[in-house]
């Protein structure tokens, strides 16, 4: 093993005993003739890219692939599917676009991975309604493509063209998060497919009710449970209309305190702000140079206002006098379709513009999310623990809900510096659970953050959950080895 996946094994211990592995391999043999009769012959794939391109995600940790990639047409392949799994005891990996940051898709036991890709379909929109439901292969981006025409929208922007039901099996967030919420508060109802194949509807089937207070809150038991209890094949979610006006600006401050402080007292004032997202001056660097911008190396925030056009002059005066307070600039304006696209997909590329700061060298991202009164206080001893700790560390955030990120670009070969990343890692966690926040905001558990999980809920709270999956899921076949120790 090399160092640098010593180094990350370090988060998670993995069961590679080989007397399970080939017991494994041969349960997999037995079944493959059953799964190419349910999805056909090009629904299987044993081929090494495709389940090398299923066994990895964005993150840091390295690839596990899994022992077949099978590719669904419907829900009753999936159903039929998890049975066969169920019966032979193979574990079951869901896989939507492989955007996620924690290793969510990893097999870290083997077995087989669902490749939800070929269920793309806008099942049911109701404009009157307000609410879609799609299939796990449609994007965040498709639907807003499909929703063009209808002046309705869906604004949860986690930066990366997610599927969407991968989107509610990690709870994701995003850049509007401050306005409109995350995809906890935007699911309405899910379809759900058991380890044991059985099919459950969390809200009830075909419900779409905008509250309801009949029994346990299942559709939330699901978003944010990372492929652990169940593969989500339907998703119905709040749409919302089209603002009337939308308006970006981009505001640069002298340091981090001035600029986190704004973030705070425009919330605080009520401004009912779409997006203000905070880079820091080695992240806007970054992005000058990825991106053929000219911002001002210095903190920074971008700013997002929709609404009426009367109702955005409001916003705007409030919040260019509360920046301007605190000694911002004078607001840098985007306010055509194509420039704020620009300003925004620059932001969205702030993954690879870190990257491209050391050729050669790799991007690791971690979040925290803390209350937003504590927000200037950890955000600053963070650009502080950068620098202390000599990382080429880049902080940019979603500040409106308290959350923000971290991306460092290190040297895979160089084990000193892995190692001050590792301990870097696990002290901003810590920091956000001293500050009665939580040691992710939006990228998930996953594998690396298990134990930090038990420290922010407690050994408690863990049982409850564990006694949840093992009902749910009682032989541990779905996604085995995540968030769950």
């Amino acid at each position: 093993m090399s160092v640098f996946a010593a180094i990350l094994s370090s988060f998670c211990l993995i069961n590679d005993h080989p007397d399970v592995i080939s017991l494994q391999a041969a349960a997999v043999d037995g079944v493959l003739s059953a799964f190419r009769s349910i999805c056909g012959d090009d629904g299987v794939s044993l081929g090494e890219a495709v389940r090398e391109q299923h066994g990895k995600d964005e993150s840091f940790h390295r690839c596990r692939p899994p022992d077949v990639v099978v590719f669904p047409r419907c829900v009753e392949e999936v159903s039929a599917l998890a049975k066969l799994c169920h019966r032979h005891q193979l574990p079951i990996i869901p896989f939507g676009t492989g955007t996620g940051l924690e290793g969510g898709v990893g097999a870290v036991k083997g077995g087989v991975c669902f490749s939800l890709r070929n269920m793309d379909q806008i099942l049911d929109l109701h404009p009157e309604d307000f609410d879609v439901t799609v299939e796990p292969g449609v994007t965040r981006k498709a639907l807003n493509s499909y929703l063009r025409e209808t002046g309705l929208w869906f604004p949860v922007d986690p930066g990366a063209d997610a599927s969407l039901c991968g989107m509610a099996a990690t709870s994701a967030s995003g850049t509007n998060a401050v306005r409109y919420g995350t995809m906890r508060e935007n699911v309405m109802n899910l379809e759900v497919v058991l380890a044991d194949g059985s099919i459950i509807h969390t809200a009830g089937k075909n419900r779409r009710p905008r509250k309801t207070a009949a029994g346990y809150n299942l559709t939330n038991l699901f978003v944010g449970s990372e492929g652990t209890l169940g593969l989500i094949t339907k998703t119905t979610l709040r749409l919302y209309g089209v603002p009337e006006e939308m308006v970006s600006a981009v505001c640069s401050f002298s340091s981090v305190q001035a600029a986190v402080d704004s973030t705070v007292q425009i919330l605080q004032a009520g401004v009912p702000i779409a997006r203000i997202e905070f880079l820091d001056e080695v992240m806007i660097d970054a992005c000058n140079r990825f991106s053929s911008l000219s911002y001002p190396v210095s903190p920074t925030l971008f700013l997002e206002f929709h609404g009426s056009e009367r109702s955005l002059e409001e916003q705007v005066n409030t919040t260019e006098g509360i920046t301007q307070s605190n000694g911002g600039s004078d607001f840098q304006w985007a306010r055509d379709v194509e420039t704020r696209n620009r300003l925004w997909k620059a932001r969205h590329d702030a993954w690879y513009a870190a990257q491209a700061m050391r050729p050669g060298c790799k991007a690791y991202a971690t979040d925290v999310c803390v209350p937003l009164s504590r927000l200037p206080q950890i955000i600053v001893e963070t650009k502080e623990d950068l620098i202390e700790s000599r990382l080429t560390g880049h902080i940019v955030g979603h500040v409106g809900d308290g959350n923000f990120h971290c991306l460092m670009v290190m040297d895979p070969s160089d084990q000193d510096e892995l190692h001050r990343v590792h301990l870097f890692t696990e002290r901003l966690a810590r920091r956000a659970l001293a500050m009665d926040g939580t040691c992710t905001g939006e990228h998930g558990v996953g594998l690396g953050k298990r134990s930090l999980l038990c420290e922010e809920v407690g050994p408690s709270a863990i049982q409850v959950m564990q006694s949840l999956k093992d009902a749910i899921d009682p032989k541990n076949l779905m996604n085995p080895g995540k968030i769950l120790v």
